[in-house]
């Protein structure tokens, strides 16, 4: 299979990319910088520099790909016009040069908060009304329907939580489990779902090339759900430790953000903690069913929590991140 994929220099895109490594895939990949592309390099992959503002560049990337995986995005702005300008916008350029140049299958990653929320004990599966509660959340959702509009045949991955080897995010978690301390956003019962890297890659792949998933939209994750409290006591218990939890109460979390947020600005940078992203950590649940993934493609995560937050913590230690 002749693949492109964006975002192939980041987390989950470089998990793609070995994937599809395995499988003997010839994989074409659209960068930003050619030089942040040296891990690709033995992988076979062929890169082409550009971005999602490109026309050109994702007419050069798409010609002769059977399966476009579009995984670049924006996970923070200044605001939702910028949200929009590289989630939506760009996605809708890339699938223009995709149905230009006769793919026959686009997969997007979008993101949970595109689904937006679930009810606690009840997993989206994705066939419910949509309903984001952030700016990220709404610029993925209209990313989908940049998407579900063309006639490009289309799979739409909402993946929730992605840990694994390379990931910087959840290893802010660790870091802090470390010192023995870790604030949880309210009481720490909010349910979570979660994927592993490595499983996330493989559920890309088996979603671009089945035929029963086209048309469809999927929530990619172990079926195990835990709490954000255990979330962090798992984190914990791979590395040895006793966390102390520290319950981040609505108000206080709020203000926290809001700081975080001004203190970025001013320096003239981009975070994901912002006021508006408080929408998303003081929800009762973020959980989706794996089971019609696994259904429609034969594909199921192979890391349950505990042994994916081992083999992420064997991977931050031997690259020297903890």
């Amino acid at each position: 299979m002749k693949a492109l994929v964006t975002g192939a220099t980041g987390f989950v895109g470089g998990h793609l990319a070995e994937a599809l490594h395995r499988r003997g895939d010839e994989i074409t990949a659209l960068v930003r910088s050619p030089k942040k592309a040296g891990a690709l390099a033995p992988l076979g992959v062929r890169v082409v520099a550009g971005d999602l503002d490109d026309p050109s560049a994702l007419a050069r990337a798409a010609e002769g790909q059977e399966v476009v995986f579009h995984v670049a995005g924006l996970v923070a702005a200044a605001s939702e016009t910028e949200f929009m300008r590289c989630n939506r916008d760009g996605t809708a350029r890339l699938v223009a040069a995709a149905s230009g140049a006769g793919a026959s299958r686009f997969v997007l990653v979008s993101s949970m908060a595109a689904g937006g929320p679930a009810r606690p004990g009840r997993p989206l599966t994705g066939a419910e009304l949509a309903r984001p509660v952030t700016a990220y959340g709404r610029s993925k959702l209209a990313a989908e329907s940049a998407v579900t509009a063309a006639r490009l045949p289309w799979v739409i991955l909402r993946p929730p939580t992605v840990y694994g080897p390379r990931d910087r995010e959840v290893l802010k978690v660790f870091r802090m489990a470390r010192l023995g301390l870790a604030p949880v956003f309210g009481d720490g019962s909010q349910e979570l779902s979660a994927i592993h890297g490595a499983d996330l890659g493989d559920a890309l792949v088996a979603a671009g090339t089945a035929p029963a998933t086209v048309g469809r939209i999927y929530y990619p994750c172990h079926p195990e759900v835990a709490t954000s409290a255990e979330f962090v006591r798992a984190v914990g218990s791979a590395m040895g430790r006793r966390v102390t939890l520290i319950p981040v109460p609505a108000p206080l979390g709020k203000a926290m953000l809001a700081v975080t947020e001004r203190f970025a600005s001013l320096a003239g940078q981009r975070t994901i903690l912002t006021r508006d992203k408080a929408n998303e950590f003081f929800q009762d649940a973020w959980t989706g069913d794996p089971a019609p993934l696994s259904r429609d493609s034969g594909w199921r995560a192979v890391h349950d929590l505990q042994s994916g937050l081992a083999d992420t913590y064997r991977w931050y230690r031997t690259a020297g991140w903890l």
